[in-house]
């Protein structure tokens, strides 16, 4: 083929250096774009089970007659944990079950906004509520669960 020595082996480590120091001067990512991309990156958690959404006032209730601004209730579910969560103005209140004492951080971007306490009973409680979307993220013993992300 035209003198090709086709068994020549080609360096493509080499290659791929020169062209991420050519991007690196020619398109920078910009620094802000790599902090997030590693924040974002945090919240990848390899051993987390997803809790899925099977309840929510919003949707799932009746409207009761008279009530102002009712609670918003959710429940999630991962194997056999429940996680039953009510949004109010004033915070978070919720229960595990079965009741087990767990850490909760309630999420609102790749940072734990808030860092709540489960007592033996499976009870917390959060003065702040959420004011975006949210998830929650429960480490239970040697188990995470991470909450799907709603919005407030």
């Amino acid at each position: 083929m035209d003198g090709l020595d086709l068994d020549v082996e080609f360096d493509h480590g080499g290659l791929e250096e020169e062209l991420r120091q050519a991007a690196a001067i020619l398109d920078p990512v910009p620094s802000g774009l790599r902090r997030l991309a590693l924040e974002a990156y945090a919240l990848h958690d390899l051993d987390a089970r997803i809790a899925e959404l099977t309840f929510d006032s919003l949707v799932d209730a009746i409207p009761v007659r008279g009530a102002a601004d009712p609670p918003r209730m959710l429940t999630f579910h991962s194997g056999g944990l429940t996680v039953d969560v009510e949004v109010t103005s004033a915070g978070l209140i919720g229960q595990l079950l079965p009741p087990q004492p767990a850490s909760i951080e309630v999420l609102d971007g790749p940072r734990a906004r808030a860092s709540l306490t489960a007592d033996d009973l499976g009870r917390f409680r959060g003065d702040a509520p959420p004011s975006g979307p949210f998830a929650l993220r429960l480490r239970t013993g040697g188990e995470t669960v991470v909450t799907e992300w709603m919005r407030a």
